[in-house]
């Protein structure tokens, strides 16, 4: 394992509002991705590689019941069944996702298999559930009496309509909102080398086999080595039509830092998309190879995790294109 030596033995999690200082380790999408990244910072200290150390970050959201926007207890399609995106990924180009998995809590280990059993990148449906039963992935019933309850309950009226993240920032998007967005992680050594994973249970009440940003590599997820990552949140359609994570590490490897990077593509979307994106949310999370941290988003709420060389986690708000 690469130069592991300044990790510490134990973190803390702590609340702040300034910008990253360059020796960020570990970064997270969401308040939730604190407790990620300690598992992953865990993991790495335990002598795991970077891999290894992102999807151990990944599984502690998926196998959270409280958490409806990602795994186990995640909001189902309209028909009533939860299906599960995830992509994992490093930065020697190896690649595995699934899309649509159903009955599979650790959609981020089923896309490791996918990478390191076959030679594909993308497995979707019945196609990835059954190979997820067939490298021995316990079948699980991933909705939850409350993930239920709140089916029948939009079942009402099943008004449908994209829209932004809600349940951890208290924004609510004009005519109410659907609870959907994603855990993205993202990890580096000091010697430059990078690896990342995102995994959702997508858009609460989506159409059945809709499919977001997420397990998309370059989209929800990209890293490259000695230049960085990035990985998004939101809507997932707003980021597939620009191959925004991609975008962002691109500028970053063009000399722009992981700030500007994201401030970049937010506002490329908000100029694309126009008055098609009033209420809808959007948001970037970069690190480059010396551990500098870049987060922007269209609208105020988006928060994220850093953890630090020695172990510290912080929880920060991104700065927004917008007001409201």
């Amino acid at each position: 394992m690469a130069s592991v030596g300044c990790l510490a033995a134990s973190s803390r999690t702590a609340s702040a509002g300034a910008p990253a200082s360059g020796d960020a380790l570990i970064v997270s999408t969401w308040d939730f991705g604190a407790a990620a990244n300690d598992a992953a910072y865990a993991r790495r200290r335990a002598g795991g590689s970077l891999l290894d150390a992102v999807e151990a970050g990944a599984n502690v959201p998926e196998a959270d019941p409280t958490n409806h926007s990602v795994g186990f207890g995640g909001y189902p399609d309209r028909d009533g069944r939860v299906t599960l995106d995830a992509v994992i990924m490093d930065d020697t180009g190896r690649v595995g996702a699934v899309a649509a998995l159903e009955d599979t809590v650790h959609a981020i280990s089923v896309a490791r298999a996918v990478m390191e059993k076959t030679p594909h990148t993308l497995l979707v449906g019945e196609g990835a559930t059954r190979f997820a039963r067939d490298q021995g992935f316990p079948q699980t019933n991933l909705l939850t009496p409350e993930a239920e309850a709140a089916w029948r309950d939009w079942l009402k009226t099943a008004d449908y309509s994209p829209q932004a993240n809600v349940e951890r920032t208290g924004y609510r998007t004009p005519g109410g909102a659907l609870d959907h967005d994603t855990i993205g992680l993202l990890m580096r050594d000091p010697d430059g080398r990078f690896a990342g994973a995102c995994t959702t249970s997508g858009m609460a009440f989506k159409m059945r086999g809709r499919v977001g940003d997420s397990p998309q590599v370059g989209s929800g997820l990209y890293v490259e080595k000695d230049v960085g990552g990035a990985t998004a949140t939101g809507v997932g359609e707003e980021v597939t039509r620009v191959a925004g994570s991609a975008r962002v590490v691109a500028s970053m490897r063009a000399g722009a830092s992981p700030q500007a990077a994201c401030e970049e593509v937010v506002r490329h979307i908000a100029g694309l998309r126009g008055d098609a994106i009033r209420g809808v949310q959007v948001g970037f999370l970069a690190m480059d190879r010396h551990g500098r941290v870049g987060a922007f988003c269209l609208l105020p709420g988006f928060v994220y995790a850093v953890t630090d060389t020695s172990g510290v986690t912080q929880v920060r708000t991104a700065p927004s294109l917008f007001a409201s």
